[in-house]
């Protein structure tokens, strides 16, 4: 199939599923031109067009990950002269406040989601072992993981500020009297 046909029949697509991604229209338009730079030069190193779709969404989500670790190295140079205050070394109380903050979260979700979550991220059970005790699939089980952390993630942005170190670890400042 020929480059042109392939923008043509995936552009839109592409640009919906990037701009998903990285949330930022104008961002998703680059990363979408670059990916079908990387396609028009690679598209004679795929010998199965039956195989197009993935190779495409492959291309795809390695330029998504190479657009942040661009924008995280450009942060850290950036950022490098600042001093920053000492971190907590009790690892175990950040983690007990963590657990605090986000299970009122996990309870306000539907069931089939607050259940899994709960379960494997509180109870220590693994999805394989949840998908055993609930008589479900593995896949239904990665499925509804993913979907309540995608869930929790939009009460999290919902009800707070996220705020993202040097490191790239984010934490979230409640904001609109929030309880949680």
């Amino acid at each position: 199939m020929e480059t042109t046909i392939i923008w043509n029949q995936f552009k839109a697509e592409l640009l919906n599923f990037i701009t998903y991604k990285v949330s930022d229209k104008m961002l998703a338009e680059d990363i979408l031109q670059d990916v079908f730079i990387k396609i028009h030069q690679k598209r004679k190193s795929l010998s199965d067009d039956s195989k197009l779709h993935s190779w495409i969404y492959q291309i795809t989500r390695n330029s998504i990950i190479d657009f942040y670790r661009k924008k995280k190295l450009s942060t850290d140079s950036l950022l490098e002269h600042l001093e920053l205050p000492e971190e907590v070394d009790d690892v175990e109380e950040n983690i007990k406040a963590c657990t605090e903050c986000v299970k009122p979260f996990i309870l306000e979700l539907p069931e089939k989601y607050k259940d899994v979550l709960y379960n494997v991220t509180y109870g220590n059970v693994s999805q394989k072992e949840y998908a055993i005790m609930n008589d479900l699939t593995y896949s239904t089980v990665k499925t509804r993981v993913q979907r309540g952390r995608e869930q929790l993630k939009h009460s999290f942005e919902t009800c707070c500020d996220a705020v993202e170190d040097i490191q790239g670890n984010i934490s979230y400042n409640c904001k609109n009297g929030c309880n949680n």
